[in-house]
């Protein structure tokens, strides 16, 4: 089966080069390629949300083209430094507006966001630009990936690959590291990466149904997925070492933002000052962040953030509603009680739950 559908996945070096999936002159191709090619044919292949195909590597999906190559990368070659702090999360669980949050409280006296005036980067670029993503970092430059090294301290990355593709180096509690992981109810989870991904998807391809969609998540095969893998590693990890991971879920932030960025804001090691408080600066931050705020920013609407060399999307594909409950919008009732019942047997013991 695998093997049918080599082409497709991307052997093809001809197919791979005119597709732009990967820069043809880039030194991760030219290390990983033949790694690549011996690989990708043993793997179980499903079908793809914004490709034609994923492939499950090590337990979880990945889209092989954008994400393989990537990871055996940051296990050989990234070099972690004691200050890092990681966004972690799988795909569509609050992922762009908890980038905003982290990235203006960890700068909040470096940039001024209160004046109308401000030039604050949040203002003038996309969350995703101002906290890059790990995954396809070394896709998105053709120069020896020394980029990552200038970027001021602490760094502020991103990844949503799930707790056990990480390497040592990151994880381990001798990093001096830290996480934070943002979770959300796993039917918001499946409409707003159904959303997403259709976007994103080619024209030949055709639309990826509700139905197709609602099947493939509850069977695991999801971009990162299973989905309930993915939330149950980093919660796991969260209770063995809470001075090393934040865990919240993206209801949470919704419901009360002042408590759970004051609580960021300390376990990131710089909590705010009775005077911060008292003059308002956690408010501004949130009233930055916000999807309001962002969503109608002329960057936000009239410019493009770049995946790879050639996977663009618009910036404002990354702001829908941002909102909880819209899958009730979408899923039937039975969908619904489908998916709850999945999540419930599977994080049966755990202490997790999602739902009232």
């Amino acid at each position: 089966m695998a093997a049918a559908h080599s082409l497709s996945l991307g052997l093809d070096s001809q197919n791979n080069q005119e597709n732009g999936n990967f820069p043809s002159e880039s030194g991760i191709e030219k290390v990983y390629e033949k790694k690549y090619r011996e690989i990708l044919p043993t793997l179980p292949i499903g079908k793809g949300w914004m490709t034609e195909h994923i492939v499950q590597y090590q337990g979880f999906w990945l889209i092989p083209d954008l994400f393989l190559k990537p990871l055996w990368w940051i296990h050989d070659e990234f070099k972690v430094q004691p200050t890092d702090i990681f966004l972690a999360s799988a795909p569509k669980t609050g992922t762009t507006w908890l980038k905003a949050l982290m990235f203006a409280t960890i700068n909040r006296t470096r940039y001024d966001f209160s004046s109308s005036t401000s030039t604050h980067p949040l203002l003038n670029s996309n969350p995703h630009e101002c906290v890059p993503f790990l995954d396809t970092y070394p896709l998105q430059t053709q120069e020896t990936f020394s980029g990552l090294d200038s970027l001021p301290s602490p760094r502020l990355l991103a990844t949503h690959f799930p707790f056990s593709l990480l390497p040592d180096s990151m994880v381990s509690s001798t990093s001096g590291c830290k996480f934070v992981y943002i979770c959300r109810d796993p039917k918001d989870v499946l409409i707003s990466n159904l959303v997403f991904f259709d976007k994103l998807r080619p024209q030949e391809l055709g639309h990826l149904s509700l139905q197709e969609a609602f099947e493939l998540f509850c069977q695991g095969i999801s971009n990162f997925g299973p989905y309930w893998d993915h939330v149950l590693e980093y919660w796991k990890w969260s209770l063995q070492n809470p001075e090393k991971i934040l865990f919240f879920k993206y209801e949470e932030l919704k419901k009360e933002p002042l408590v759970v960025v004051k609580r960021l804001a300390k376990f990131l090691g710089q909590p705010f000052s009775f005077e911060e408080e008292r003059n308002g600066v956690v408010q501004e931050i949130i009233k930055l962040c916000s999807f309001r705020n962002l969503s109608n920013l002329e960057v936000n609407n009239t410019k493009t953030y770049k995946f790879t060399k050639d996977v663009v999307a618009n910036n404002n594909l990354y702001f829908r509603k941002g909102e909880t409950g819209d899958s009730s919008n979408h899923l039937s009732h039975e969908m619904m009680e489908h998916i709850d019942k999945i999540f419930q047997d599977k994080l049966s013991g755990s202490g997790l739950s999602f739902g009232a």
